[in-house]
C-alpha cells in the first residue's frame, strides 16, 4: 500500500497531510517539510477542505478518514466531529455524553482530554473547539496560540485566554 505525504501551508502554520489511496490517515502541525510530488485523492480533498476553511467558508467537502486508536479515543473523536463550526464544547460535556451512553456515573474529563490530545487529524476533526469548563483555552498539541487563532477565525471572542462569546 502506498502512503502519501504532502505539506499544506496554512495561515496558522504548516500542516502535514498523510493518506493512502482511499483515506486521510493524519493531519498534524509541523515546523518543517517539503511539498510532496504526488497527491492522492484523499490528500486533494483534504487540501480543498482546508482551502475552504481558511477562506472563511464552512467546508462541505467529504474527506474520507481512516482513524486508528483505542475504542475510547475513537468515541471521543466521533464527538469532536459533531462540534459545529464556530461553536465550542468542554471536556466535561463530552465526558458526560459518553458516560450517559455507557450507563456509568461519570467519565473523567481528563481521560477525554487525553483522547482529544491524541487526535490524529487536526482542524478537520476539530479538537481546537474543546475548551475548559470555565471557558478557558486549555491544551492544544500545536500550542494555545494556534488554538486561539483557529477559534478567532471561526468568530469566537477570546480575552485573557478565555472564550467570552
Amino acid at each position: 500500500m502506498m502512503i502519501y505525504d504532502i505539506f499544506y501551508d496554512s495561515p496558522v502554520g504548516k500542516i502535514r497531510l498523510r493518506s493512502d489511496e482511499e483515506f486521510l490517515l493524519g493531519a498534524d502541525f509541523v515546523t518543517d517539510g517539503r511539498v510532496g510530488e504526488s497527491v492522492s485523492s484523499p490528500l486533494k480533498k483534504a487540501m480543498d477542505w482546508l482551502d475552504d476553511y481558511f477562506a472563511g467558508k464552512i467546508p462541505s467537502i467529504d474527506v474520507p478518514l481512516k482513524l486508528s486508536g483505542t475504542p475510547f479515543q475513537l468515541r471521543v473523536w466521533q464527538e469532536l466531529e459533531k462540534i459545529p463550526y464556530g461553536q465550542t464544547t468542554t471536556y466535561w460535556q463530552i465526558a458526560a455524553i459518553i458516560a450517559k451512553e455507557r450507563n456509568v456515573p461519570r467519565i473523567s474529563a481528563q481521560a477525554v482530554g487525553g483522547a482529544v490530545g491524541k487526535n490524529p487529524i487536526v482542524i478537520i476533526i476539530p479538537c481546537h473547539r474543546v475548551i475548559g469548563a470555565n471557558g478557558t483555552l486549555t491544551g492544544y498539541a500545536a500550542g494555545l496560540d494556534i488554538k486561539r487563532r483557529l477559534l478567532r477565525r471561526e468568530g469566537k471572542e477570546i480575552s485573557d485566554d478565555k472564550v467570552i462569546k
